[in-house]
Parts: C-alpha cells; structure tokens; sequence
C-alpha cells in the first residue's frame, strides 16, 4: 500500500494536504508560537537524542556516522516509530524541523525508517496463517454443508 510521508520546514505555511503535521525535533524552533504552527503534535521521542544532535551540529561526526548511529537509535526502540506509523496509515504525515535545509536533516532517515516498518508490517499481516484449526474453524466449509441432497 502506498504511503505519503512529506518532510517539511516548520517555517512554511501549512497546507491543506499537509494532513497530520507532526514536528520531530528536540528543540522549539525559534520564535514559533505553538498556535500559529497548526500542529498535529510536537513528537520528540523519533528525533535523535540530545548527543548526536550535537556532535552532527557541531561537525564532530560525519553525515554517515550520524546516519548510522540515528539509525540504531531507531532500531534501539522501534515502538518510538508507532505514533508516526498510525497518522501515516490514516492519511498523509507530513515531518517537520526547524533545519534549514529539511532534506538534510534526520527526516529522510526517518521516513526511511517508517516506511520500512509499515511495509514489514503490512508483510507480517498478508504472510500470517492461522496457528491452529479452531483458530480459522470458521473459515473452512464443512464436508456436509455442501451435499444439497441431504434432507
């Protein structure tokens, strides 16, 4: 199933097709007011933690090795992805930052990463068979439910 995930700056105007806006950053960009941004919610908990951020900003770390270590972050606590998995079934997210420049800031690794786990999961609900036969009894005709000559 096709899912729309936008990455945009919190600075732009909302639009209508925004659907659920969700800003995904530790920090309040500055001079917002929460009023005036039409949020979804402020969701901190996917943004990368207060030590990448920081060594990323201040050039200690390569883009690779940030992207790496985000990436395990993730994969440290995947349950972190499940707010931001529910808005993209239910329509169109759209991540915000304060980053100057959105396509090169930890967004695109975490649409990467919510993509990845709604296509998993969509895998695991197509691939799941009944574990046992009162489970899906249901489901499976009866021998005798079809003999039309019986009365």
């Amino acid at each position: 199933m096709p899912y729309t995930i936008a990455i945009k700056r919190i600075y732009q105007a909302a639009e209508p097709e925004d659907g659920a806006r969700v800003l995904v950053d530790r920090l309040w960009p500055r001079g917002k007011r929460r009023e005036s941004l039409e949020l979804t919610d402020w969701y901190r908990d996917a943004s990368p933690s207060n030590a990448l951020r920081r060594a990323w900003h201040q050039g200690d770390i390569s883009d690779a090795v940030f992207a790496h270590r985000y990436r395990w972050e993730i994969e440290d606590d995947p349950d972190v992805l499940l707010p931001l998995m529910r808005w993209t079934r239910e329509g169109t997210l759209t991540l915000l930052t304060a980053s100057r420049d959105p396509q090169h800031s930890h967004l695109p690794l975490l649409r990467t990463a919510i993509l990845k786990a709604l296509e998993d999961e969509d895998r695991e609900a197509d691939d799941c068979t009944p574990a046992s036969p009162p489970c899906y009894a249901d489901q499976v005709t009866p021998p005798d439910a079809d003999d039309s000559t019986s009365s």
